[in-house]
């Protein structure tokens, strides 16, 4: 069930977004009288699963689910059609058309693609706010998740109070990587058991903080508190209660949820568990071997919504995760805020896609740890419909799609549209064979890179 669902939301997302993209293309053709002969999603070659004829146009959903169409009589495309192209140009087909026209036709599907990023941007943040953990509210610092955090000389407990000398104000993972990654920061000042020190972050950590599949380096610390015990789970038979307090794991004392889980995680056969019930300390012994009763596993919600415990397998006791114990905070945007501060995160987002270009060509990123298929897109969405994060990851997809076909490839919009900027400038028009050419070279390219990122996705899903 859990496949289906994130299969449906990859399909449900990028159907949408191809669509949108090719109506660009399609409406900004027919503005100009420019015939469109087919208007696919996805491509079909050999047959299509459905396909109607209204007009002069052929609607159609083909079976290859990796990208769609419009057909422009006239143009040189994919498709190849040198028949058409034999002729002499005619009023209704693209070549025809002055470059001014035929520009605004190519440029049609990525600038939809950008104002559906912003205005998904915009609505998320009107619909749902801005949820986050202000930093001063994290009292307790960080619990590390990532061994790569300990590798950079970070500790659990500290408390980061500014990267590069910007003030650390939303407690999240993410910004230190980014800033690491793409703006190479090299210095973050945390709190230390109540003094400051300045960690130096060597360049090396740009390329491990970007491999494929790295999770958050840190959460915020909670106390470790029991919300409620299996019962007939381990800890349950071991004699620990509901109202217990834990004290020290074979002899290490207890304080936060992560010293618990990491001591629980490295013990070797039984476990010695002290305890405190009204007052008195008891010694339990715990077998981590016994089985779980029924099917249990990591479970809880995102911030901003009721929080339920987390369960950890080895011990069968629920306690009370850090959404329970942090104060989160929720700003909330009128639709005349939202609309400018979704354009300007959505400015910021391609802004990132650019800098992440830069530190792969510059050899500071790897790009087979960087890029990622449909598998990779659809961990993102997860195996639980989240109508909140479908609408943010597809409002972040819409944009890499305008940013990707804005590259200068022959075969993508952005190679048309640099040989329409020189047509313009210079006044020479490419002729028919070279467009010809360079646009069989640029599909090369473009389905030898999909087999090469499927590659990358198959392998990860392997490994």
């Amino acid at each position: 069930m859990g496949t289906l669902i994130t299969v449906s939301q990859v399909l449900l997302s990028l159907s949408l977004l191809i669509i949108l993209h090719e109506w660009g293309h399609f409406y900004a053709a027919k503005t100009f009288k420019t015939r469109v002969e087919k208007f696919y999603l996805f491509f079909n070659p050999g047959f299509s699963l459905f396909k109607k004829q209204i007009g002069e146009t052929e609607y159609g959903i083909g079976w290859l689910p990796l990208g769609g169409y419009v057909k422009i009589s006239g143009m040189i495309d994919e498709s190849m059609d040198k028949d058409q192209m034999a002729g002499p140009p005619l009023p209704h087909e693209f070549r025809s058309k002055p470059a001014w026209q035929r520009l605004i036709i190519m440029v049609g599907g990525v600038v939809v693609n950008f104002i559906l990023g912003f205005f998904i941007f915009a609505m998320v943040l009107w619909y749902w706010g801005e949820s986050f953990y202000p930093n001063e509210n994290v009292t307790h610092g960080m619990a590390i998740t990532d061994s790569l955090t300990y590798e950079m000389g970070f500790m659990d407990g500290d408390k980061i109070i500014s990267i590069e000398d910007v003030p650390f104000t939303k407690f999240e993972s993410s910004q230190l990587t980014r800033e690491i990654v793409l703006n190479d920061a090299s210095k973050v000042v945390v709190e230390r058991q109540g003094r400051q020190v300045t960690l130096d972050i060597d360049e090396k950590y740009i390329a491990k903080l970007s491999e494929y599949g790295r999770g958050s380096l840190f959460q915020p610390r909670a106390k470790y508190v029991i919300d409620s015990v299996i019962v007939d789970g381990p800890a349950y038979k071991a004699g620990i209660r509901n109202t217990d307090k834990i004290v020290s794991v074979n002899g290490q004392r207890i304080e936060y949820n992560d010293q618990y889980n990491k001591a629980i995680k490295t013990s070797e056969g039984d476990v010695n568990i002290v305890v405190a019930r009204n007052g008195i300390m008891d010694t339990l012994t715990l077998d981590p071997s016994i089985e779980m009763p029924g099917k249990v596993g990591m479970i809880g919600k995102l911030m901003g919504k009721k929080a339920e415990p987390i369960v950890l397998r080895a011990s069968g006791i629920y306690s009370q995760p850090y959404q329970m114990q942090i104060d989160h905070e929720v700003k909330k945007y009128a639709l005349a805020e939202a609309i400018p501060k979704g354009f300007t995160k959505g400015i910021g987002f391609i802004g990132t896609q650019l800098k992440a270009f830069k530190q792969m060509f510059q050899g500071k990123m790897d790009p087979t740890e960087s890029v990622g298929g449909p598998i990779a897109i659809g961990t993102m969405f997860g195996d639980s419909w989240d109508w909140h994060r479908f609408w943010s990851i597809t409002g972040m997809l819409s944009l890499i799609l305008g940013f990707m076909n804005l590259l200068p490839i022959p075969a993508l919009d952005g190679g048309y549209v640099l040989f329409l900027l020189f047509e313009m400038i210079t006044g020479i028009k490419p002729n028919d064979r070279f467009m010809e050419i360079t646009t069989t070279i640029g599909f090369v390219l473009l389905m030898t890179l999909m087999v090469f990122i499927f590659g990358i996705d198959i392998s990860r899903f392997f490994k």
